[in-house]
């Protein structure tokens, strides 16, 4: 019985040509930070629109969160639409419909524009429930959906051959898959002018005179425009981010089953929520990808049970036997439930950020794409300011405010009394666990071949204690998401520091 690798199927089915590390100084008119979709599709429509652009990514092109998504391409996400008209307005609620909804015509004419094939295809998407305590949520928001005129239907079952008391089903959404999008507009922006770097970590923006970015390695970036793009902004503190975004870690396996796929996307709003919808493999073979298990990173049980707790679920409900990929993915939430898209700050005229699309990164990162070309372009909004960082988000999201600080205040505490549990002597291979030395916890993780790699577990961006993640093999902080690898290098920010080597 396979388990699968521990891959992403967007990843293996994708080939990026390999881009050079900058490791000098440079000049350019526009500098994206981040190469994956809200990086890449922004400097795409910048490179139309005739600007000199520059692309820097701190690991390869895709593989960040866009290579790690279930890749829905939706405007449904989740139970939104009650939520933001009852604190927005109708008003808000119909441009974010909108705008999600522009970003599936988008995608489909760019395939035909860069005649690629991006594995685009039209799919109605569900939200669904098998407890009654979530019926009344799933009927507002059916009612929500014709305030708004959005196509769609309240059910009581759905086409999955699992249980469902109710859900509510949008019609005309898609799915695609990311990384041959992004493919296909890396190949545009290099035959158009653009620049593309790779291994290149930003590391922080010198303000005085010109606006400069400079990299971990050496060298910088001087640009007029710069667009950061990199998921968790790395200048975070400017505009308070690190307080402002919540966030959540989720899983994902695929593999095949004898039962045929029904069509559509499904995610429920139960606990724990489960996600399901289908892709091809490279012989044309239906893929069930199955999504859910999330929590916050750093926290909860063992790791690899979220994965196993999804494969038990495949075979309970779908027959899957075989698994052939597994991997998970990390989202940032805003205070309500608005993207951050726009100047870092009010003050701030060409400094840009996109970040906070909470689980629906396809529509949010090419929505982000499209408003930040516009504000660069013609200084003008498209949706209105709805998703300006500079907006009044703490008042209406107080209690989200209040709980990152209070989670972030125990993180700082507790994580410095942690109790050890093991002994380096007692470490199997591939296993890892946190000693003191001299009062200083060091993480300590065996590699199969027995070599030690021995790292102060304080998390370089604001001194949280990380936590082991036994499927990935890295150490993750609860506070803001940074997660590096078992010898200790960043792999996702906000931190741009490596952890410190210990004894």
């Amino acid at each position: 019985m396979s388990t699968g690798k521990h891959e992403s199927y967007w990843i293996e089915t994708s080939d990026f040509p390999p881009f050079e590390k900058l490791q000098t100084d440079i000049n350019t008119e526009l500098c994206v930070v981040g190469g994956g979709i809200a990086g890449i599709t922004s400097a795409y429509l910048l490179t139309k629109k005739g600007y000199k652009v520059t692309l820097i990514e701190a690991l390869k092109l895709g593989h960040g969160t866009t290579g790690y998504t279930t890749a829905k391409l939706s405007a449904q996400h989740k139970l939104i639409y009650d939520q933001l008209i009852s604190i927005f307005g109708e008003k808000t609620a119909k441009i974010h419909y909108q705008a999600a909804m522009e970003t599936i015509e988008f995608v489909q004419e760019t395939e035909k524009e860069l005649q690629a094939d991006f594995q685009f295809n039209m799919e109605p998407a569900y939200v669904f429930t098998d407890e009654e305590k979530q019926i009344r949520q799933i009927e507002k928001e059916w009612s929500a959906y014709k305030k708004l005129g959005i196509p769609g239907a309240l059910l009581d079952d759905i086409p999955l051959p699992i249980s469902a008391k109710k859900a509510v089903r949008m019609d005309q959404q898609a799915q695609f898959h990311p990384l041959l999008f992004l493919q296909a507009m890396t190949t545009y922006i290099t035959a158009n002018g653009g620049t593309i770097y790779e291994d290149t970590r930003a590391e922080t923006i010198n303000e005085v005179g010109k606006t400069t970015v400079k990299l971990k390695d050496g060298g910088s970036v001087t640009a007029d425009h710069v667009v950061i793009a990199t998921h968790f902004p790395f200048y975070d503190f400017k505009g308070a981010y690190f307080a402002r975004l919540d966030m959540a870690r989720s899983y994902i396996v695929s593999g095949k089953s004898p039962l045929a796929y029904p069509g559509g996307m499904y995610i429920s709003v139960d606990s724990p929520s489960r996600s399901v919808r289908s892709a091809k493999d490279k012989n044309g073979e239906t893929l069930w990808l199955i999504g859910g298990e999330g929590h916050r990173p750093g926290k909860g049980k063992q790791m690899k049970e979220h994965y196993s707790n999804l494969r038990n679920w495949g075979r309970s409900e779908f027959d899957m036997e075989e698994f052939d990929y597994n991997w998970s993915s990390e989202d940032f939430i805003s205070l309500d439930s608005l993207f951050y898209i726009g100047r870092i700050t009010e003050q701030t005229k060409n400094i840009y950020v996109a970040t906070a699309f909470r689980k629906w990164g396809m529509s949010g990162g090419i929505t982000a794409a499209k408003e930040i070309t516009s504000l660069i372009d013609t200084g003008e909004s498209l949706y209105q300011d709805i998703y300006d960082p500079a907006r009044n988000d703490g008042t209406k999201g107080i209690r989200t405010l209040a709980k990152n600080l209070v989670e972030v205040s125990k993180e700082l505490v507790s994580g410095k009394l942690e109790k050890t549990t093991k002994s380096i002597d007692e470490l199997e291979p591939g296993e890892a666990g946190k000693i003191r030395n001299k009062g200083k916890l060091i993480g300590v993780y065996k590699d199969n071949d027995g070599t030690l790699h021995k790292v102060d577990t304080t998390c370089t961006h604001m001194g949280c204690e990380v936590h082991w993640n036994d499927a990935e093999t890295t150490w993750d902080c609860p506070c803001h998401g940074s997660r590096f690898r078992a010898s200790g290098e960043v792999i996702e920010g906000p931190a741009v520091k490596d952890l410190k080597k210990a004894d």
